[in-house]
């Protein structure tokens, strides 16, 4: 699926020296880490300094499928695009890929859901944040609310 994808967001990561495990490869909890890190970059990308106070995100699921490992001297970016806007959550899909061969090492579905800071209940996704990730992504509302295959 995510080879005729198109990843607007790539940020390129550095992997630290306890990334690594004991068979010289990136540990699979690591990975999560550096998900983490790009979504944090995306959302930034997207909505600038928006006020998470009101309302935010969480996750409320995540899977990641491990195709090739990853070394210490691995030059990885991660690239990151929404798939699915759905009234109260979104799905992201990333992927690490190594930068000098183009070799897809794993790929990562989250699903986000709106979250109510105060009730600590879900939420729908405000119009506003439908539009912005639309905009960034270059797609419309119709296109991103397609059910997913």
């Amino acid at each position: 699926m995510a080879d005729d994808m198109k990843f607007r967001h790539a940020l390129p990561v550095q992997i630290r020296f306890n990334d690594v495990d004991q068979y010289g490869h990136m540990n699979n909890s690591s990975y999560f880490s550096l998900y983490d890190l790009a979504k944090t970059s995306y959302l930034r990308d997207v909505f600038g300094n928006k006020d998470w106070h009101h309302i935010g995100i969480v996750v409320a699921n995540i899977n990641a499928d491990f195709l090739a490992p990853v070394f210490f001297s691995d030059d990885l970016i991660i690239e990151t695009t929404v798939i699915h806007l759905g009234h109260k959550s979104f799905t992201l899909l990333q992927r690490a890929v190594n930068k000098a061969s183009g070799v897809l090492k794993c790929q990562c579905r989250t699903v986000m859901v709106g979250y109510d800071v105060a009730t600590k209940e879900p939420v729908e996704l405000p119009a506003d944040f439908k539009q912005a990730v639309c905009d960034y992504e270059g797609k419309s509302l119709e296109e991103l609310s397609q059910p997913l295959k």
